[in-house]
């Protein structure tokens, strides 16, 4: 898709926002300032929302009206970040209960822990909220199913934070390998490394952390009741069930293009290896993770193609990676160009009575994505929150809908799940179920 192209759509979908007054009147006037509410005031917040947020809510009339955090430090430093920001008078809540109760906000943005995300959306939705969700949507599948169905039932607009879907470079990917041209992906491989002993820790700040700054109890929700650690709160991506890792953060931005590109809802099968070969620092998730998935018809067993996710914290030779290979060639959308690369050539085509079979190279559109797992505060994130603004206003479904993330979380739970139980994990339809062993996967 040409540059020039992309702006155009975006031109015209702010027009369509404008006209469809009918559309949304209902729910919110046409001309009323929608509140927004921020759940959780998270780094994710702080550095990837706020900026998009801040440049496009003038125009769009938005407000930033309120913000719930169960730990007082945060309620305090959000406060006066966001009045700083953005110039209102930020209200602030102990929790999620009291600001809705309030019925001070009609759209929230959610960034809280891993596990908490579906929780927190229900709430959301029930309290009659759109949503802006990060990713993970759900770590359990009990989670996903419940988040899904409560989402569908309430009609409201819920945005996962899966911004690649709000990328030129993806959308133009997507339609070469729809048109066919492309032909029927053989392989994808996916890679995300780092050399970053510092990621996902908090050293100085679990040493200020006490359990009467925080609602401990509220914290855990639905998990196991445990005693209170200051690292299992600010920690959380290291240790399950709280999170589940390299799978949840990092894994479910790429599966999710392998789910959008190729029209299927998720993996026929799963199997995992890894461990904490590096970092022996008390967590209980991979540092090292590799996950080879099973894709393709129910139905057919026959035709499909493998996807395969590596990802390390030792090294971070590769950087981030995502590759979709077919017989005449490869995508690469971390240069972003089409190429005959491993194509069935002239001498071997011939060989076999076959012919050449060759993609033409071709360079796509859109920005690059960043190499050093740094997701956020980038155009793909400014155009994502931007898509989500624009269909609370006009109720149409925004590009990385409720479906999207119940799709990765099938994922990421099934490459959760082969790597706790080392056994090959499918997934059943009928039950919507991670099955490991023929028993559905638990923690």
């Amino acid at each position: 898709m040409e540059r020039r192209d992309f702006i155009k759509k975006s031109v015209l979908a702010s027009a369509a926002t404008a006209m469809s007054a009918t559309s949304y009147s209902k729910i919110i006037g046409a001309n009323d300032r929608v509140r927004v509410g921020v759940v959780g005031f998270s780094d994710r917040h702080r550095s990837s929302h706020v900026g998009p947020f801040k440049e496009l809510s003038k125009k769009m009339n938005f407000e930033m009206t309120a913000l719930s955090d169960i730990w007082n430090r945060r309620r305090e430093e959000g406060k006066a970040f966001l009045d700083k920001q953005l110039g209102g008078d930020v209200k602030v809540f102990r929790n999620n209960e009291e600001m809705y109760d309030a019925r001070i906000v009609d759209a929230v943005f959610l960034s809280t822990a891993d596990f908490q995300h579906a929780l927190h959306t229900i709430e959301a939705v029930k309290a009659g909220c759109d949503v802006y969700a990060e990713k993970p949507l759900a770590e359990t599948m009990e989670d996903n199913r419940a988040v899904l169905k409560a989402v569908k039932s309430s009609g409201k607009i819920v945005q996962i934070g899966s911004q690649r879907r709000s990328g030129a470079n993806y959308w133009a990917a997507d339609e070469f390998i729809k048109s066919g041209k492309f032909g029927p992906i053989v392989m994808v491989e996916l890679m995300w490394n780092v050399n970053q002993p510092g990621r996902w820790r908090r050293t100085e700040l679990t040493k200020t952390l006490k359990e009467s700054d925080v609602d401990w109890v509220r914290y855990q929700l639905n998990r196991p009741k445990a005693a209170f650690d200051a690292r299992k709160y600010l920690e959380y991506r290291l240790f399950w069930p709280y999170s589940s890792g390299i799978p949840g953060q990092w894994m479910s931005h790429q599966i999710d293009t392998v789910h959008w590109f190729s029209g299927l809802p998720h993996p026929r099968s799963a199997v995992a290896n890894g461990g904490i070969y590096q970092w022996k620092d008390g967590r209980t998730n991979a540092d090292t993770l590799t996950v080879v998935f099973d894709y393709g018809p129910l139905n057919d067993p026959t035709s499909g193609f493998q996807v395969q996710f590596t990802s390390r914290f030792s090294n971070s030779a590769g950087e981030t990676k995502e590759l979709y290979y077919s017989n005449g060639g490869m995508i690469n959308l971390d240069t972003n160009e089409i190429s005959d690369t491993g194509g069935l050539r002239e001498r071997e085509a011939k060989a076999m009575g076959l012919s050449a079979n060759l993609l033409k190279p071709m360079k796509l559109e859109g920005v690059k994505v960043a190499t050093d797992a740094n997701t956020g505060g980038d155009e793909l994130t400014f155009n994502h929150i931007k898509n989500w603004m624009e269909c609370v206003r006009s109720r149409k479904q925004p590009n990385a809908p409720i479906e999207a993330g119940y799709q990765h979380s099938i994922a990421t739970i099934m490459a959760n799940a082969a790597y706790r139980t080392g056994q090959r994990v499918t997934f059943d339809e009928k039950s919507q179920e991670v099955l490991a062993g023929g028993k559905p996967f638990k923690y």
